[in-house]
């Protein structure tokens, strides 16, 4: 452990109360309007904090730059947010990385394109994601950079698998996306690359499910994809994705599986053996189950049927303990000296706890992209199954009291200085857009956030209650002067992605030393800003490369 984990200790703040680090998934702060979910339910809780004491209550930056994307205009996400909330630090993350890589030519001198580049010659490079300008899994130019790239490369044969957004973008704006890289492959196949798109699907029935919800959702993508089957077949994309949409209820995070065929009805694009396959997704969370069944040879989640013989690489690595995939084109932040390893060498105890859905934000993501304890003698991390086969809006309250059962317990056991919790149900069932069960989610939230406050306060304890992005507080799409937009018909486009919006910040206790406030002096703080002020509040001063901590002590 070393003598360089020492932290200093601070000389204003007593070690040893208990402090509960509550993450509130997608809580942002907007105005008050009736799209605007927190505000309208009930949050008697949450509004206490805000009104109880403003020098205690504060607002932090939560997307863009804040959390080392590459621009205001990038809404943030859970992990880049809990990445920040536990480095302490920004990094350059996602599509950032990426843009880097991309700009400058070294994605393609990396280990990874060049292995997925001896299958040029004799076999087809495919292509799979999220085909979207959305900016949170996947960016269109990114996507058209590499296919011209690897064309340049090289590269005789792609065949792109698509898959519509609809959830980070408007709905509808699938068709627009297929046909500008339509229109990039025409041009390929003008210079004499055989380039086309093989297959497709809704992002949310297709491919991209994540921790293990549903692998049902990746065997669709299997079959369509590596197998070439799928129910629907067209002979153009830009048709399948009109065509799917026009059927009742449809929309673009839910459209079914579709294989492009030829003349004679046949698949253009599966995937077989000596080819090379690329997930183009820099966002892990929905790509890690892909991942599993193109990577692993021991496989049972579902029947492959045929497993061809290839070269994958991700975009970027998707999980780093698993080392999964071995093979990547763009190396991710390696974020060392997170705050939770510099704690638990400095004695403190600690408990972390989530359901399924944001179990690995409050671990892996907290700890730098890292799985697993770093002293499982200090540390307890706790996860409950989340609801599994229904959308979140079926059951809005989630496991918001189960998971603050477990805190209180955790609390009052007196075994832990830190307990760290994610409450979901805003950013969940804020992406469903159902507004009222969004209101319902939000005051279980609340609910929960009490529960962990009343143990607090019978330990005498200290409370950190924050948020890593906005969703729930904003439901509608607004036109540019912030009024809500219609569609053709006249009717409410539905907002179901994060925001940019700011988060809030509270502190507070009976275990709070006397004086303790939040700074006037730091207005631009963001989630980085949160870990010297968790150190602050344990005892300890916050390394010198953190961000600066958003408390003072007043005598």
């Amino acid at each position: 452990m070393g003598s360089s984990w020492k932290l200093a200790d601070h000389p204003k703040l007593p070690k040893g109360k208990t402090i509960a680090m509550v993450v509130l998934d997608g809580w942002g702060e907007a105005k008050p309007d009736q799209y605007n979910c927190i505000h309208i339910a009930e949050t008697p809780t949450m509004d206490s904090l805000k009104e109880g004491a403003p020098e205690k209550w504060r607002l932090v930056r939560a997307h863009g730059t804040a959390v080392g994307l590459p621009t205001e205009d990038d809404m943030g996400n859970s992990e880049v947010g809990h990445n920040a909330l536990g480095a302490g630090r920004i990094f350059a993350q996602g599509a950032k990385l990426v843009d880097l890589a991309l700009a400058s030519g070294k994605i393609y001198d990396g280990e990874g394109f060049t292995y997925i580049k001896d299958s040029f010659e004799t076999g087809t490079l495919h292509l799979i994601g999220l085909l979207s300008d959305g900016g949170v899994h996947s960016r269109l130019d990114q996507v058209q950079l590499l296919v011209k790239g690897s064309a340049e490369r090289g590269a005789k044969r792609i065949r792109v698998h698509i898959l519509t957004d609809g959830r980070d973008v408007l709905d509808g704006s699938s068709v627009g996306f297929v046909e500008t890289l339509e229109n990039d492959l025409a041009e390929l196949r003008a210079k004499g690359v055989d380039a086309q798109i093989a297959s497709g699907g809704g992002r949310m029935y297709v491919t991209m499910d994540r921790y293990e919800n549903d692998w049902e959702v990746v065997k669709r993508g299997w079959d369509a994809q590596v197998l070439g089957e799928a129910p629907y077949k067209f002979t153009n994309a830009v048709e399948a994705v009109k065509k799917l949409r026009q059927e009742p209820k449809a929309n673009d995070q839910y459209l079914p599986p579709f294989v492009i065929v030829d003349d004679n009805g046949k698949a253009v694009g599966p995937i077989v053996d000596g080819d090379a396959v690329v997930t183009f997704n820099f966002r892990a969370d929905r790509m890690v189950m892909i991942a599993k069944s193109l990577e692993y040879e021991d496989f049972d989640k579902f029947d492959r049927v045929r497993v061809p013989k290839i070269r994958y690489a991700g975009m970027l690595q998707y999980d780093g303990e698993l080392q999964l995939p071995s093979h990547y084109l763009v190396s991710p932040p390696e974020i060392e000296r997170t705050s939770g390893e510099y704690l638990v060498h400095n004695g403190v105890r600690t408990f972390a706890c989530s359901e399924t859905v944001k179990f690995g934000h409050v671990t892996f993501f907290w700890n730098g992209n890292r799985s697993g304890y770093f002293n499982p003698e200090m540390e307890e991390y706790v996860e409950i199954p989340s609801d599994s086969g229904i959308t979140f809006n079926v059951q809005p309250k989630m496991k918001a009291i189960e998971i603050a059962e477990k805190a209180r317990d955790a609390i009052l056991s007196g075994k832990f200085d830190q307990v760290r919790v994610n409450l979901p149900n805003s950013d969940m069932v804020g992406h469903t857009g159902d507004i009222e069960a969004t209101i319902v989610a939000c005051k279980a939230a609340d609910e929960a956030v009490k529960m962990i406050l009343d143990a607090i306060e019978q330990v005498g304890g200290i409370y950190v209650v924050t948020a890593d992005h906005g969703n729930a507080e904003d439901m509608v799409k607004r036109n540019k002067k912030g009024e809500p937009a219609l569609d053709k018909s006249g009717n409410i486009q539905i907002l179901t992605s994060h925001t940019l919006e700011p988060v809030p910040i509270a502190i507070g206790g009976p275990g709070l030393a006397p004086g303790v406030r939040f700074r006037s002096d730091v207005p631009s703080g963001g989630l980085a800003n949160v870990a010297a002020t968790v150190m602050n509040l344990h005892g300890f001063e916050a390394p010198s490369d953190y961000e600066t901590t958003l408390i003072e002590v007043v005598d």
